[in-house]
């Protein structure tokens, strides 16, 4: 008999020992030892991608088998679990979650699992046009568009050969959809769109949208290219405020959102920063994520993982899972450690999903 202990790598983490034969541990909410409590779960829906963003993957990545990722019937045995444990919320990512075949289905079916209350989902907008309805009907109740900048080249350029037109048409699907929380996510990177963080927050001023600016994280094979190419929180908030006045900080900001949220004045919409490399918001992080290939991941920017795929084709007990899920969450790091020259080497973020 396997133990759940037994499939987690790495040193615990610090506090008292994990004991998932302890049914008090069993009556908890999910939670790290830290006494986070974890109640969101980012599932990668595939590894694969129909861009290849300069700051995500090389252009010539390849892409798993689809028969090494999780099926249908295994996400949500996961997801049925998860929400036994107390997650709440689900965000679908990939790779490109759109791409993924019977995906429509597959958010009806996680939206009618009890305990589920959310699922959102974090799409490059290529392929909304057609599905924003679609998913609308499913039950899908957030949507996060990647859109680095407005300049149709420029896009191009960034993406290697993506079609600003098929975003925007998507964008305005979403809409139509009702479709809600929107929000439009750009990963401000040196050299590439820097110069259009201004543009893309007057955004918000005329539209009921969240506008995130997000700091390029260092990963895998194009991490070193990554950590050149960073622009700061501090400094994409700098050249708003140079061309389109001050941002005011919305209150009510608990510390779980990772984006810090302002507002500009007399705007529609929001402005949010992410700033993982430089202001990290460890101390709120409620989540943890699933990849495509059936490894949890605890935090974004740590390379340990607990794999869930190979006890599930095994033929593991729902209990068994559960425990395994339990433990793994338990040893969720404080943070990363980006500042100590810990960059994470396994995954490019194609694999882990954002």
């Amino acid at each position: 008999m396997w133990s759940p202990i037994d499939l987690i790598a790495g040193k615990p983490a610090p506090g008292q020992a994990f004991d998932y034969r302890d049914p008090l541990q069993s009556l908890r909410p999910l939670q790290d030892s830290y006494g986070r409590r974890i109640d969101y779960l980012r599932i990668s829906l595939t590894d694969a991608c129909n861009l290849r963003c300069v700051y995500c993957m090389p252009e010539d990545m390849r892409f798993r088998p689809r028969a090494e990722l999780l099926q249908d019937d295994e996400i949500l045995t996961i997801v049925r679990v998860a929400a036994e444990l107390g997650v709440t919320k689900i965000r679908l990512t990939g790779g490109e979650p759109t791409i993924r075949p019977g995906m429509v289905e597959l958010v009806r079916a996680i939206v009618a699992t009890p305990g589920i209350r959310q699922v959102a989902m974090t799409t490059n907008g290529l392929l909304l046009a057609e599905l924003a309805e679609p998913l609308a009907r499913a039950g899908l109740r957030g949507l996060n568009v990647s859109i680095d900048t407005l300049d149709a080249v420029k896009f191009r350029r960034i993406t290697r050969w993506g079609d600003l037109r098929r975003v925007w048409d998507g964008i305005a699907a979403a809409e139509a959809a009702r479709i809600s929380p929107l929000k439009l996510n750009a990963v401000v990177t040196r050299g590439f769109n820097e110069d259009e963080v201004a543009p893309l927050a007057r955004l918000s001023l005329d539209h009921p949208w969240h506008i995130r600016f997000i700091e390029l994280m260092p990963l895998g094979s194009v991490a070193d290219f990554q950590q050149e190419a960073v622009v700061s929180s501090a400094e994409t908030r700098a050249l708003i405020e140079a061309e389109l006045g001050p941002l005011h900080p919305v209150p009510g900001y608990d510390g779980h959102d990772p984006a810090r949220p302002y507002r500009l004045a007399g705007a529609q919409g929001q402005i949010g920063f992410i700033s993982s490399v430089t202001e990290p918001f460890c101390a709120g992080c409620n989540r943890f994520r699933l990849t495509a290939d059936g490894k949890l991941r605890l935090c974004l920017l740590r390379d340990r993982e607990v794999d869930l795929l190979t006890p599930l084709r095994n033929g593991c007990t729902v209990q068994e899972l559960s425990d395994t899920i339990r433990a793994a969450v338990w040893t969720k790091p404080w943070g990363h450690g980006l500042p100590d020259g810990d960059v994470p080497q396994i995954r490019v973020m194609s694999q882990i999903g954002g």
